[in-house]
């Protein structure tokens, strides 16, 4: 295997330069980093990492507690979260160990030094994962919002349900439904607040009465905000119910634009979640936290990304 000796006299530079661009890159000018990167590829040097942990006094490694989910119907959501957070802490040299999300797996993991931080997603209220890393004095930033912290990164719910209202006000709907559920859950509570407000701030009237018994009335809503993409599916089955067609008699939009938005018909429009930037901003917060700089004042609001499909077509008179 290559050492950095072989990687230094291949770039005709120190050990200390090649050092340097492994773990301080910022040091160096950008030809001089240019280099030894290219020494680095050509030869497949690889740094040994439990040398590097001796030497830094780091892991170079990050747990992320994965939540609780059901094998057989995978969050493809949370899934690209992973994909992004394992790809984003390896281009900054970080690995990401993979751990339960209770409390007693996460206190394992911190009492055997196995990581230089955390990230957290799923986050609740009154979280018990949060006070076991305060106790312990462990780094950790979180997919979603932490109250007293700006350690967090979250899409921006409100923003995103305002468009939706907005596109549906400009499609000529006046009577529209909201499906939600588990309201304790705080993204949910997030996104069912902002359609409310910007539904009040535009003049909707929101629909009041259980939805299978308001879509067979004559004043029934013309359309449906569900809080999330299943929901959106559980409006197409009241909607097919009432004897109605979805997107036809009744429109439609979900939230998190999982695949099966475009698998249903009709497709299903839907807010997208910029899981690769959130991963991205995380992971750049925590490890500008293990480098010593400070915890962010406030969390960071990303902005999501509405995709109209056929389930809320223009309305026609």
């Amino acid at each position: 295997m290559a050492t950095i000796s072989d990687v230094a006299r291949a770039a005709g530079v120190s050990r200390q330069t090649v050092s340097n661009a492994l773990n301080a890159a910022h040091r160096l000018a950008p030809d001089t980093l240019a280099r030894v990167t290219a020494a680095i590829e050509a030869l497949g040097y690889r740094p040994d990492p439990t040398a590097r942990s001796l030497r830094t006094g780091s892991r170079h490694a990050v747990a992320y507690p994965v939540p609780p989910d059901n094998p057989d119907r995978p969050n493809a959501l949370m899934g690209g979260f992973l994909h992004c957070l394992v790809d984003e802490a390896g281009t900054r040299g970080f690995r990401i160990l993979l751990t339960r999300t209770d409390r007693a797996s996460i206190a394992e993991v911190i009492a055997a030094r196995q990581v230089d931080g955390f990230v957290l997603s799923d986050v609740l209220s009154a979280d018990p994962r949060l006070a076991e890393l305060d106790a312990a004095g462990v780094p950790y930033v979180a997919f979603g919002r932490l109250g007293g912290s700006g350690g967090w990164v979250d899409v921006d719910s409100a923003a995103a349900m305002a468009e939706v209202v907005e596109l549906l006000v400009a499609q000529g709907h006046r009577r529209v439904g909201y499906l939600g559920a588990a309201e304790d859950l705080p993204w949910m509570r997030d996104r069912r607040a902002g359609f409310l407000a910007a539904a009040d701030r535009l003049g909707l009237t929101v629909e009041s009465r259980p939805l299978p018994d308001a879509l067979r009335a004559a004043d029934r809503p013309t359309a449906i905000v569900a809080g999330d993409d299943w929901l959106g599916l559980a409006g197409y089955r009241m909607i097919g119910e009432a004897g109605l067609v979805p997107g036809r008699d009744v429109a439609v939009t979900g939230f998190n634009d999982l695949p099966l938005c475009d698998l249903v018909s009709p497709a299903l429009t839907s807010v997208r979640i910029p899981v690769r930037l959130i991963a991205r901003v995380l992971v750049g917060r925590l490890l500008d936290r293990l480098a010593g700089g400070p915890t962010p004042e406030h969390g960071a609001l990303v902005a999501g990304e509405l995709l109209v499909r056929a389930s809320t077509p223009v309305r026609q008179g």
